[in-house]
């Protein structure tokens, strides 16, 4: 079997293990679909390849995901260097997260943090500021949820350690709630 067929049959097998939590993708698609229908914030944030995946569903929210409609208020918490670099030297790269949350989160926005291990001290960090300022908080993970799960309403939890199988799942489902959201959303208007 060479590495593509390997590949491709590890992703097939991690896929369909995933359906056991789609319990957790539909809680939080009403998650979803309540605060954006209040006209709430949504606000993503991971590091390294969760960072990209937190700004790809941030910008399906605010462009437009597969239909013509108004933005819905979503950002990714990844983007701005000066931010980021000042509040990383100032107070130290765990609570870069956490004090944008601070800044800019209101109760009832989401608050939705990305890490394949649970356990990214700076997500974990956000979650639980997001948590006691009365945000709703997802998180998207692996089969090991670590640290973040208490902080959570709803946490997905991919079951693989497997890093690359675990994002490939975590675009997968985020494509899935966009479309949700997006289709509840013109249904009621």
């Amino acid at each position: 079997m060479s590495i593509i067929e390997e590949r491709m049959a590890e992703h097939k097998a991690v896929l369909e293990k995933t359906f056991s939590v789609i319990p957790q993708i539909e809680q939080a698609s009403k998650i979803m679909c309540d605060a954006v229908s209040q006209r709430k914030k949504i606000v993503f944030f991971g590091n390294g390849g969760s960072a990209a995946d937190a700004q790809h569903l941030a910008a399906e929210l605010m462009g437009r995901f597969q239909k013509e409609r108004e933005p819905y208020p979503a950002l990714a918490l990844t983007v701005d260097t000066s931010v980021l670099t000042a509040i990383g030297n100032d107070y130290g790269y765990d609570v870069v997260f956490a004090r944008q949350v601070r800044g800019i989160g209101n109760k009832g926005d989401v608050a939705i943090g990305l890490s394949t291990s649970g356990s990214s001290k700076n997500v974990v960090s956000a979650l639980a500021v997001a948590k006691k300022m009365g945000m709703k908080v997802i998180g998207f993970t692996g089969e090991n949820s670590g640290k973040m799960a208490p902080f959570c309403d709803v946490c997905i939890s991919v079951p693989t350690t497997v890093t690359a199988r675990i994002q490939e799942m975590h675009i997968m489902i985020g494509h899935i709630l966009c479309e949700i959201v997006e289709q509840s959303l013109i249904e009621n208007n």
